[in-house]
């Protein structure tokens, strides 16, 4: 801290005698990419005379700036100070008294003339990436549009891989730099360089926390509290959250994280979303049992509660599958030569296309994992809504058509085996209004049995509308192998593999299951039906294959 209170000391005494100097220079910079101006830019300017160089942007300078935004100060001694607003009342900087020490370039004999004044060109390499800077001197004075290359000059344009440029599209001879600039503000936090960059990076998004540290397992001691609902002997968890409004072309994601807190098998687990002002949702059958919620028969002699839209009903609403590993993180124990276990696996899905489902809504955000175990699994859950600099219009329009997964399996709900009757499953739904660009948001997994039970085997899938085809594919995932650090308990086969190594119908142990998105064109007002078909597997002994489908129709 005592070096904190140094650099600012000199950085004081700097902008009081920078006044006096009369070679003082504001240069303006513009942004291309790919060749074309960006558009709705920011224009970065930099305020630079011989004692220090300050990089702003012309918001920040007229008040115009949203937040968080940064500005940074080079002194004549080389430290950089980056100042951040994260909000009106949070204020933070820290101190880099290293990183233009280690900058390196190779300077090259090739000259160009940048707004009338001779600049030579360096260039470096940076992750990769090759920059080149044109630099004057001729001012003799220092500064660049961001900290690279300041010791050089006056760099005028820096070039990334040519395809993303900052020029100086204007130079100013000022009486001085501003005051306003020069002025470091009492109430900023000092605080470490790392800290500083978490910090303005979490500030740049929504992070709406869910769960955290979370225990999901099956005993009659999970009981709801004030802020946690738990249902079905605890394999269901919910929190009721007020989301903000979500603008059009935002990006919205879930995170979760899971650990086995004593279950050693894989999982079936989701992430869904139960509106809280609906008079008839799946929240009835949570409370109240199974059998209050709507039933569907295909003639196949079983009933399915709570799977299809009706009339007031709406399934849930699925936002991510997962699938828990082997035993991550309790069974780390486990030794095997050469494999280092991961402590922990981590989910992140992209939902934005259900932004408008959720956008300024009170909603309940619940996670299911199906298993019998007390100790069960743990997990830490949250979303997070990203805006975007230029707005694209998104799917605004979010019906939940069905949803198979019986989450309520350890509370009676039953099990997803209506393929096995050629009607499959078939919802009937009423559109008030046309339906634009419509595509159905649908997640397939296949269940059950080894061998010749539908988790190994490959099965098709095909979606009906009204009648007809519109779409059919194998769900298969061959990639299962690339999980196996992930999962210390996995058996071990005289074959050489682990069972999480095997192929499956659409998952595999440690992953997310990602929904496909089928186009349906344009839908008219009124009637229509979905129809799904899988060719389920015949029961095995006391063994048998389900699918757990869900379906979401969107568009605009």
């Amino acid at each position: 801290m005592k070096l904190y209170f140094l650099i600012i000391f000199a950085f004081f005494t700097i902008a009081s005698t920078a006044q006096k100097n009369n070679k003082a220079y504001k240069i303006t910079y513009s942004r291309t990419s790919n060749g074309k101006t960006i558009e709705g830019q920011d224009p970065v300017l930099v305020f630079s005379d011989a004692n220090e160089s300050i990089i702003t942007s012309e918001n920040n300078i007229t008040g115009k700036a949203e937040y968080p935004f940064e500005e940074t100060f080079i002194t004549q001694n080389s430290n950089v100070i980056q100042l951040a607003r994260l909000s009106a009342s949070r204020k933070i900087f820290t101190v880099d008294s290293l990183s233009l020490a280690k900058q390196t370039f190779e300077i090259g004999n090739e000259t160009r003339t940048i707004l009338g004044y001779k600049c030579k060109k360096a260039k470096t390499i940076i992750n990769s990436n090759t920059i080149e800077l044109w630099f004057t001197n001729d001012l003799n004075i220092k500064g660049a549009s961001s900290i690279l290359g300041q010791k050089l000059g006056l760099v005028l344009e820096m070039n990334r891989n040519n395809n993303y440029i900052i020029t100086a599209t204007k130079i100013e001879k000022i009486k001085s730099i501003p005051t306003s600039l020069l002025t470091l503000k009492s109430n900023f936090s000092a605080i470490d360089a790392l800290t500083y960059r978490d910090l303005l990076w979490k500030s740049r998004f929504i992070t709406i926390p869910v769960f955290e540290n979370e225990v999901i397992n099956f005993s009659d001691a999970s009981k709801s509290n004030d802020s946690i609902l738990r249902f079905a002997n605890g394999t269901i968890i919910l929190k009721k959250i007020k989301f903000p409004e979500i603008k059009s072309g935002s990006q919205v994601f879930v995170d979760l994280k899971e650990q086995s807190n004593g279950d050693a098998y894989d999982r079936t687990g989701t992430v869904f979303a139960i509106p809280a002002k609906e008079k008839f949702s799946f929240m009835e059958g949570l409370k109240n049992g199974a059998k209050t919620l709507p039933v569907y028969e295909n003639g196949n002699g079983k009933q399915y509660q709570g799977v299809i839209k009706t009339g007031e009903f709406s399934p849930l609403l699925e936002l991510m599958r997962f699938f828990t590993p082997f035993g991550i993180k309790q069974y780390g124990h486990i030794q095997l030569k050469d494999k280092t276990w991961h402590e922990s696996v981590p989910y992140r899905q992209d939902i934005s296309e259900l932004y408008s489902a959720l956008s300024n809504q009170e909603v309940y955000i619940g996670t299911f994992i199906g298993n019998y175990d007390k100790g069960g699994h743990k997990i830490s859950l949250n979303i997070t809504i990203h805006g975007e600099e230029r707005q694209s219009p998104k799917d605004t329009f979010v019906l939940p058509l069905f949803n198979t997964t019986n989450i309520m399996e350890m509370a009676g709900q039953e099990y997803a085996t209506m393929f096995n009757n050629e009607k499959g499953l078939v919802v009937d739904f009423v559109l008030e209004k046309d339906v634009k660009n419509a595509k159905l948001r649908y997640i397939t997994t296949g269940h059950g049995g080894w061998e010749n039970g539908d988790e190994f085997v490959p099965k098709k899938n095909t979606i009906l509308l009204d009648g007809k085809e519109a779409f059919g594919f194998i769900p298969w995932r061959m990639d299962c192998g690339s999980y196996r650090l992930f999962n210390p308990a996995s058996g071990n086969f005289n074959n050489g593999l682990s069972s999480s190594d095997y192929s499956r119908s659409n998952w595999c142990p440690g992953t997310v299951t990602n929904p496909m998105l089928i186009e349906l064109g344009d839908l008219k007002a009124g009637r229509h039906s979905i129809q799904v078909k899988i060719p389920q597997g015949p029961n095995e002994g006391g063994g048998f294959s389900s699918w757990n489908v869900s379906g979401i129709l969107i568009g605009d």
